[in-house]
This record gives C-alpha cells, structure tokens and sequence, in this order.
C-alpha cells in the first residue's frame, strides 16, 4: 500500500464531517477540497497522512493493534485498524470507515450510527 494518493471520491462525506463536529461552514469550504493521501507501510506497520489543504494529519498505528488516531477535528481517539487486501478498515467514534486504494487513487467511504 506505500504510496502518495490524491483522493478520488469520498461516500456520504459531509454527512461524516458533520456527524464528527465540523462545524457547516466549515463542512461547504472542505467538501470541494481534494486531499493527498500518503501511506508508508512496513509490514503491520503503517503511517497514514492526509494533507487537506494546509492541514496535515499524520496517524501511525500497527495493523490489528489498538492507536490512538487523530481526527479531521483534531480529536484524538482510539480504535484498531484493520488491513484487508487493498483497504484499511477503522471505527472511530461510532464510525465506521474504509480507505481502499486502486491504483494511484484513494477512496474514502464512511457508514455511522444514527445518520446513515
């Protein structure tokens, strides 16, 4: 999965940014803005950086192992991170989230408890 990956499409995103605290002004500016996504992967271990416009996220975590993960809100939160061929798989917050790489393309999709 190593690789730099700009985002190709994000499910139900402003329904999630919403559902995360993003305020809805905040949620109209970041919805048109397209991130780069940087996986570095060795073995179980990976780092995960999102760059959306001058905001930079950087989670670090092993595979199958719980991490504390940074939000798009800056909330810190702990979940465990799950591997399955192409895609990683996280809950944050009653969030469930897949990132699935294809290609040189990243898409996001995101399910959550009461606003799916």
């Amino acid at each position: 999965m190593n690789g730099k990956f700009e985002l190709e499409s994000q499910e139900n995103f402003e329904t999630f940014m919403k559902a995360i605290g993003l305020h809805e002004d905040l949620v109209e500016v970041a919805k048109d803005i397209k991130s780069t996504n940087e996986i570095e992967q060795n073995g179980n271990h990976v780092i995960f950086t999102i760059t959306i416009g001058p905001k930079v996220i950087r989670n670090e975590f092993n595979v199958g192992e719980e991490a504390e993960l940074e939000t798009l809100t800056g909330d810190r939160v702990k979940s465990v991170v799950q591997l399955e061929g192409n895609k990683l798989i996280m809950n944050l917050k009653g969030i469930h989230g897949v990132a699935e790489v294809n290609g040189d393309t990243l898409t996001n999709g995101s399910t959550g408890t009461g606003w799916t």
